[in-house]
């Protein structure tokens, strides 16, 4: 089959583009902005890749079916051609995904507001590690796994993040509605995507419809801490086993403890040790990452004893891209990069760095740029997560003219908490001046107590945490 991708660099689409392609479809596609390291990759497997949207030559390449990424809309030459013609069939990446490859797999859909792509990273390594085959498809780039995308063998399972956010534009149910799951990870559960769902209980339905098609002989793997997971009630059709640090939990997270060395803690399953982990992977919420993915993939290899998991393998998991990813290690300087774009992930983050580098100078660096984070629907939110540092440097509101002044990020109010706190807070009115002022501030390092940067971005942040880094390792 012929398929054609709009919007194929995007980091889900381009590794599901890859997915057909090594299912033997002749695979093409188009974006604007056709860069590395994307466009090498998909390139290198044989895949055709045009710039912008053109009609004619969609036309002309007749593909069998065109897949629309959720980052098209109307107004889109290409999309607006499809609908006034219908001279080609078209679909979500979703619906795509199921009818080619899920419908006919045991899949692990991972799920939650936080830690999706750690936690699918982490399944698929486990599995891996036990000697197993299994797919998966993963929307953020894994060291471990050293892939994001891999069709495995069709008796394992497959394991995919399952994204809360909505299919496409023609097809506003959330994505992983149609990732037909045997195991269903609920990893945690908080308000998120302001732009799609209007509030906590609009996000927990969509939940409880995913949970309802959990077939009877699958599993829920559920975050047993997590209050608003509680809210979704009974799930009596299906089997559910909790995780998490409460004696209501059948995988018990236990002897925590995280210094500089690194993090300690033991898994318990119905009250009996499963595994004592040493790992390098930051805070409690990535050893319940570790914790469910271990669970759901233990479930996936044996329904009645998921402690036939080997989990041996952790110690060398090395994680993903821009989740606390350690870009300049000294011992007077140590810069961070994470996707951290919710106030709890921010928080918890913060908090674990607070162990990880005692007596340190916590520098926070931020940008609000996702849907909700450049809104103040979540102000108070990251006030209280940001005065977890001693300093905080605040980016500018993305696509700030977008929004009316009422309803956008308050940068003043944030640094005014900061300070009130004891802390330092600084903005500035381009991501330009705040790396400048950030550089004047930090670098060179002196001669006082170490300290950590961390940038929290869902984005590019402009390009300035990699010059950032690159002046670091100048000054030494």
């Amino acid at each position: 089959m012929k398929i054609y991708f709009m919007g194929i660099c995007g980091t889900a689409m381009g590794n599901a583009a890859l997915l057909a392609r090594a299912a033997g479809h002749e695979v093409s596609g188009a974006d604007t902005g056709v860069y590395p390291p994307m466009s090498t990759v998909l390139a290198s497997a044989g895949i055709n890749l045009h710039e912008g949207y053109d009609p004619a030559r969609l036309a002309a390449l007749a593909p069998d079916l065109v897949v629309i990424g959720n980052a098209m809309s109307r107004g889109n030459p290409e999309v607006e051609w499809l609908l006034d013609t219908r001279a080609l069939p078209f679909t979500s990446l979703p619906a795509l995904l199921h009818d080619t490859i899920l419908k006919t797999r045991k899949n692990i859909v991972v799920c939650g507001t936080h830690g999706k792509t750690t936690t699918t990273s982490l399944a698929a390594f486990l599995l891996r590690e036990n000697g197993r085959d299994p797919g998966f498809l993963i929307g953020g780039v894994p060291i471990d796994p050293p892939m994001g995308n891999h069709l495995g063998t069709g008796g394992d399972p497959f394991v995919i993040e399952g994204d809360e956010y909505d299919s496409a534009f023609f097809d506003k149910r959330s994505k992983f509605i149609h990732y037909a799951p045997h195991i269903a990870v609920l990893n945690n559960l908080e308000f998120d995507h302001a732009d799609i769902f209007r509030d906590l209980a609009d996000v927990q339905r969509t939940f409880s419809h995913l949970t309802r098609i959990v077939p009877r002989n699958g599993f829920v793997v559920m975050n047993g801490d997590d209050e608003n997971l509680k809210a979704i009630g009974p799930l009596p059709w299906t089997r559910v086993v909790r995780v998490g640090t409460g004696a209501n939990c059948d995988v018990r997270i236990t002897n925590f403890v995280e210094t500089a060395a690194g993090v300690s803690f033991t898994l318990l399953w119905r009250g009996a040790r499963w595994h004592d982990i040493t790992w390098a992977s930051p805070g409690l919420y990535n050893a319940r990452n570790a914790a469910m993915a271990a669970t759901a993939a233990g479930l996936a290899l044996d329904a009645t004893n998921l402690t036939v998991l080997r989990l041996e393998g952790l110690v060398r998991f090395r994680g993903v891209k821009r989740r606390q990813e350690v870009l300049v290690n000294t011992p007077a300087l140590t810069v961070i990069e994470d996707f951290g774009h919710h106030p709890t992930a921010l928080a918890e983050t913060l908090r674990s760095f607070r162990n990880r580098f005692p007596g340190g100078t916590l520098t926070a660096v931020f940008e609000p740029r996702s849907n909700t984070a450049r809104t103040n629907t979540l102000q108070a939110g990251f006030m209280a997560a940001l005065a977890l540092a001693d300093e905080v440097y605040l980016g500018a509101v993305n696509r700030a003219d977008k929004l009316k002044a009422g309803e956008r990020f308050d940068t003043e109010a944030v640094i005014a908490h900061v300070q009130a706190a004891g802390g330092k807070g600084v903005g500035a009115p381009t991501n330009a001046e705040l790396l400048a002022r950030l550089t004047a501030a930090t670098l060179p390092v002196g001669t006082g107590k170490p300290r950590v940067v961390v940038f929290f971005s869902n984005g590019s942040f402009d390009g300035i945490i990699a010059k950032y880094a690159t002046a670091a390792r100048e000054a030494g």
